[in-house]
């Protein structure tokens, strides 16, 4: 029988990555460590191919697809959406959306000046629907309600637990709704046979930074508290094998 820890959190930024409920392996299957998207001594060729193999396997596995479904899913009833997608990185999932929906207005951002420059060097630099920038999403430079819908894909792992609560209520400041779409946090035993599989090929960035990745993802426990700790309901979909799925929105 797995032991659980004591489940009161006095301060949101000591909570574990599994839950104020996480287990005692849970807990060591977590790292501070970044990744290396998020390190200044990094070279930005390295990460510039790590965004690129990124977006080439979401191209392969259809999780643009995918996710700009969730995200057409939440404005389905709205004539013309506002939609603001906060780290986007390469802007593919804010290009499937303004393909598949005729009226949508994008503001596709990231903290990184270099991704938000070769986002505006594309076709969504000169796309008349849409509008790049560089945002810090714990910061939103934008007035309250401005956007219908605030978007993270795929990189809420890589903020703390303070910065990841600050984003989710700057996200539904700006938003009458946020949706997260990011990585499962895999029950331990799973998750230790996915670190198995990954550890012989850190030596490649892109390896790196997906295991970082699985040992920084949150639990459904852990995204609850957070959404309670910003003051938020939170509806969390899980899939420990793909995806899981926040939808937040203020109380």
């Amino acid at each position: 029988m797995m032991a659980y820890m004591a489940s009161e959190i006095t301060d949101i930024a000591d909570m574990p990555r599994g839950g104020p409920d996480a287990s005692w392996l849970d807990r060591l299957l977590e790292t501070d460590c970044p990744e290396y998207l998020d390190r200044d001594d990094i070279d930005d060729d390295v990460k510039r191919g790590i965004v690129s193999a990124l977006d080439r396997v979401g191209t392969l596995f259809r999780e643009h697809d995918r996710n700009a479904e969730l995200v057409l899913r939440e404005i389905a009833d709205i004539a013309d959406p506002k939609i603001l997608e906060l780290g986007a990185g390469h802007g593919a999932l804010s290009r499937k959306v303004l393909e598949q929906h005729p009226t949508a207005h994008v503001t596709v951002s990231d903290v990184n000046p270099e991704s938000v420059a070769a986002m505006a060097a594309t076709d969504l630099g000169d796309h008349p629907r849409a509008t790049v920038r560089e945002i810090d999403a714990t910061a939103i430079d934008a007035a309250d309600g401005e956007f219908d819908l605030a978007v993270f894909a795929l990189s809420f792992h890589h903020l703390r637990p303070a910065q990841a609560a600050q984003v989710l209520a700057e996200g539904t400041r700006v938003a009458r709704q946020m949706l997260v779409i990011d990585l499962p946090r895999m029950p331990s035993p799973l998750h230790i046979a996915k670190l198995a599989v990954l550890a012989p090929l850190v030596w490649w960035p892109f390896a790196h930074d997906g295991l970082i990745s699985s040992l920084r993802s949150y639990s459904p426990s852990a995204l609850r508290a957070l959404g309670a700790h910003a003051g938020l309901d939170v509806d969390v979909s899980t899939n420990p094998f793909d995806r899981q799925v926040v939808i937040a929105r203020p109380r």
